[in-house]
């Protein structure tokens, strides 16, 4: 992910250096601000996925359907999002699903004061829950002018960070927690894309699972297109249609003509109510 706004050598460097769950149903049952409220059903796909920059043509969607990969991640919105979406309307949300693509909305919203590199917003410990609340919010309203309807998950993305800096890993919780619960609030699913030796892990490993995400994306680039083999957390964590894992980045294929770069998942997870 972080490579859509960073090298590949970049993201490798910020990966080691940051190195230095939720149960069933989606984790709906183990997040007490969701127990109360009546959620439409989950969609879920499993298979492969793919992940690029900005959002392809639709002529690019349709030669690309041709069974390698069933969803697409695209960017619905966030300060940090590095790329342009000319394509990602609502119009092109409805024309993809019809062909048949499961879309999973990703979020790059404020990312945390010690990590390396610069970005447009960056959290504080002061600034870090009213940061979440109206990250979230935004979220859930780019998402729905998409016609990614109430029910659907939101990934947030938080790149590499330094989690033994105390303070800073408390501030991202913090953060998290907030845009979940705006999330919640308007009946919309909390997903979660982080690396297993940092931003995943602190949210996997966290004592107090209060308002975490119920569902998991984590990037470990080894290759290996699974959610379970390699998955590096207790086996009873983010189960039940709960887990995706970025196994390779930068991938440049081209399918029916049309060439993208891409990075690769191995999906098991919730997606976009559309139609």
């Amino acid at each position: 992910m972080a490579g859509h706004r960073q090298s590949r050598k970049r993201r490798y460097i910020t990966w080691a250096v940051a190195g230095a769950a939720v149960a069933a149903g989606a984790g709906v049952a183990a997040q007490a601000s969701m127990a109360a409220t009546t959620w439409p059903a989950q969609k879920t796909f499993t298979g492969r996925a793919f992940d690029t920059c900005a959002a392809p043509s639709l002529s690019a969607m349709k030669a690309w359907h041709t069974g390698f990969y069933g969803a697409a991640a695209v960017y619905v919105g966030g300060k940090n999002r590095g790329c342009s979406q000319p394509n990602l309307t609502a119009s092109w949300v409805k024309s993809v699903s019809s062909l048949g693509w499961k879309l999973v909305p990703i979020y790059v919203g404020a990312q945390p004061s010690c990590q390396s590199g610069s970005n447009p917003e960056k959290m504080t410990a002061s600034t870090a829950a009213s940061l979440g609340a109206s990250d979230g919010a935004d979220a859930v309203a780019k998402a729905s002018a998409l016609g990614m309807k109430a029910g659907s998950p939101i990934y947030l993305d938080m790149e590499a960070y330094d989690t033994t800096n105390t303070s800073c890993n408390t501030a991202v919780l913090t953060y998290v927690r907030a845009f979940d619960k705006a999330l919640h609030a308007k009946t919309y699913r909390a997903g979660y894309y982080g690396f297993t030796s940092s931003s995943a892990k602190a949210v996997a490993t966290a004592s107090d699972k209060t308002d975490l995400p119920g569902n998991l994306w984590y990037a470990l680039w080894d290759k290996h297109n699974t959610t379970t083999t390699d998955w590096p957390w207790g086996s009873k964590q983010f189960t039940n249609h709960s887990r995706a894992h970025q196994y390779m980045v930068n991938s440049k294929e081209t399918r029916g003509g049309y060439t993208i770069t891409v990075d690769r998942d191995a999906w098991d997870a919730p997606v976009a109510i559309t139609g």
